[in-house]
Order: structure tokens, then sequence, then C-alpha cells
């Protein structure tokens, strides 16, 4: 099926909060830091996402065991130390799958953003038109805001169509369709070179792109060519991108993509084989992290998010339910942000993950640890 969202599918896919607020977390009572690592980690950029609140550093070591001593590490009092933060300047990002502003890959290229990265985004070519008008209108000017009251700037939008890998892969019906009239250049081989040409490299890689032509029916109803197309945009278009952009990655890069829980949990209502691309994104993940790190010192990561809501979400017919749930259910029985995904992205693209591949990251409120429903009604007999 040559039509995919390239918006993250099923769950994945929700509103984003009008600004971007920093996640903050303490570093440990007991971290001994001297007087010039602390003047090392001043912020120069309110663009940053800052992870540590400001604090003066005073921590006491242990006594010698020769003298009765007491050694001090602190810094100068009139020292401003702003702590710990993600600093992606002079970073690249391009996002394939940002088609409104409402999903996964919208959250993510604002975080990126908000830690000083440049953002290209890859946006699904029916959907082109749409967007870049959108853009150009101002449309998305509320939620391009980022915490410092600027907005958010993308590059280059690039039309996209990653169930292609080269123009010789490409239907002569879909050739013909007039959705794709006018654009160019769209297939992952396409993108590529286009992008190295404008840009010569990126530093990190985000697939935020999904989809599932027979979503709705079981398991045991979808057909052959619906369940491979489900794994050919799913989860085979994150191999093809980082394949065909792995030339242009720069050494020590970092790439993520958006997983779901029914990739190991059963999920009603998840069907067309969704749930086995999701389980094949994961596995790939732990392949791809050898492979890339291996040549290029390349990290390959994926996030499983939560459900919450979107256009393209509740076009599968149950998402508010599956949302209610999650609430009901959840460790943290909270509101699941878009921010909250994007942060996690940032994190994992930045230096401070600088030893962390393969691994799937959970940004669920905790719902992928329970293995009990406490809203049954089972337990209220």
């Amino acid at each position: 099926m040559a039509a995919i969202a390239i918006t993250a599918t099923g769950f994945q896919i929700f509103s984003t909060r009008r600004t971007f607020s920093c996640s903050r977390t303490m570093l440990p009572s007991n971290m001994m830091m001297d007087t010039n690592l602390t003047r090392q980690v001043k912020l120069s950029s309110s663009s940053c996402v800052s992870l540590v609140k400001p604090f003066p550093w005073s921590f006491i070591s242990a006594p010698p065991k020769d003298n009765n001593v007491v050694t001090r590490a602190m810094a100068n009092e009139n020292d401003s130390v702003q702590g710990l933060s993600i600093d992606l300047r002079g970073k690249r990002a391009f996002i394939a799958g940002v088609a409104d502003d409402n999903g996964y890959g919208w959250a993510i290229a604002k975080a990126l953003a908000a830690a000083g990265a440049e953002i290209l985004v890859g946006t699904w070519v029916p959907a082109l038109n749409i967007f870049e008008t959108s853009l150009r209108r101002g449309k998305f000017d509320e939620s391009r805001r980022l915490s410092n009251g600027s907005l958010m700037e993308i590059a280059k939008v690039y039309p996209l169509d990653a169930v292609f890998d080269s123009l010789d892969d490409v239907p002569e019906d879909v050739k013909a369709n007039k959705r794709y009239s006018g654009s160019s250049n769209w297939t992952v081989k396409d993108v590529a070179e286009s992008v190295k040409n404008d840009f010569g490299s990126i530093d990190i890689l985000v697939h935020s792109l999904a989809n599932g032509p027979e979503v709705t029916k079981p398991l045991l109803e979808t057909s052959r060519k619906g369940y491979l197309a489900a794994l050919s945009a799913s989860s085979y278009s994150f191999i093809s991108l980082l394949q065909h952009f792995l030339p242009i990655i720069n050494p020590g890069g970092a790439t993520i993509s958006l997983t779901y829980i029914a990739s190991e949990r059963s999920i009603p209502g998840y069907g067309g084989g969704m749930s086995s691309a999701k389980a094949a994104l994961e596995s790939d993940t732990r392949v791809l992290a050898f492979e890339a790190g291996r040549k290029k010192q390349i990290r390959v990561n994926t996030i499983s998010a939560g459900p919450l809501g979107s256009r393209a979400a509740k076009a599968i017919g149950f998402i508010e339910k599956m949302i209610e749930y999650s609430y009901a259910n959840g460790p943290l029985q909270k509101e699941l942000l878009a921010d909250e995904v994007g942060a996690a992205a940032a994190f994992l693209a930045s230096p401070l993950a600088s030893a962390v591949t393969g691994s799937v990251v959970y940004v669920d409120n905790g719902l992928n640890t329970m293995g009990l429903a406490t809203d049954s009604p089972s337990l209220s007999v």
C-alpha cells in the first residue's frame, strides 16, 4: 500500500503542550565534584534543556585514614552553577514522521530544537502541501513556541514516503497518483542524498512513522498483504532509513524510533500485524545497535510510549478507552504529555546517554510494569 501515515501510528500520536517545560532531577547527594568541573557544567544558552536545579556544591568526602582532616569539594559561593544540561548545539537532526503539530515527531523535534539542534523533517508526500501551508501561514506558531519564547525553526521539510527505498520500487499507479504530483526525490534513497547535498551530514535520526492498513482487523483476519504492509511501513522503514542515512551520520550519532507495549503484550484491537511490526522494530533495535555501533559508533534506541489521543490514533476507534485504562491502572496516575516523550528523546540523543544503546525506554507512566488491571470488575467482588 503506497499511502502511509508519516506520523507514529496507533497509540503513539498525541497533542503537545503549548510550552516546553524542562524536566529536572537532582544529582546524587554523594557525588564528588571539584571546582574546575563545576565551572564546566555552566549553561551558556537558554535553549538548552536543563536537567538539574541550580545549587551550590558542598559535598564532604570520607576523611583520610591517617589524619582527621575533612576534605571538602565546593565551588566558590559567587560561582553561578546552573547544573547538568542537554546541549545539542551544533548538532543536526532529521525527523522522519512530522505531518502536523500534534504527534510524537513534532514533540521530539521541539525537544531537540530546545536543546539547540538544527531540525530537518520528512513529511509523507500526500500531507506535504497541507503541512507546509500551515507552517507558512503561522497555524503552528503557538505550538512552535519554546520555553525561552522563541519559535522552533525547521531548516527544511523533505517529502518522504518511507515505503519505497528507491524510484525503481515505486509502482506506476503511485507515480501517476495526483497526491504525488509536484513532488520529487521522496524515496528513502533520494531523501538521504538530498540531505547530504543540502547539509552534508546529520547527527540524529528519528523514526516516527508507522502504518497498518488493516490495524482494525484481528490478527486472525489479517491478510498477507496487510500484514506485510504493516511490517514494511512500521519496522523495515527504520532499517531502510538507517541503511541509507548511515553514510552521512557523524560518528557518535544517535538514532531513535517509537514502539508500543503491544510488541510484548496482547492488546486486543491493535491488529493488522501492528503488534508484530513493533516486536520486529524492537528486535531490530538490538541488532542494529550492534551493527551501527561497530561501524560508526552510532547508538540505536527505541521509546515505548503510552497511549494518548491524536487525529491519527482516533482512527483506530478505541484510543480514548486505552487512555482511561492507562490512567486507572498505571503507577503514575497523571496525564502523559508529548513533551515527556520529547524530553526522553533529547536525553537519548545527547552525550548524557553516550553508553545507552540497543534499549527499549518506556515512557508510559509505568503502565508496562503492571500485570493486573486494578479497575477490573472482578476485583470489586
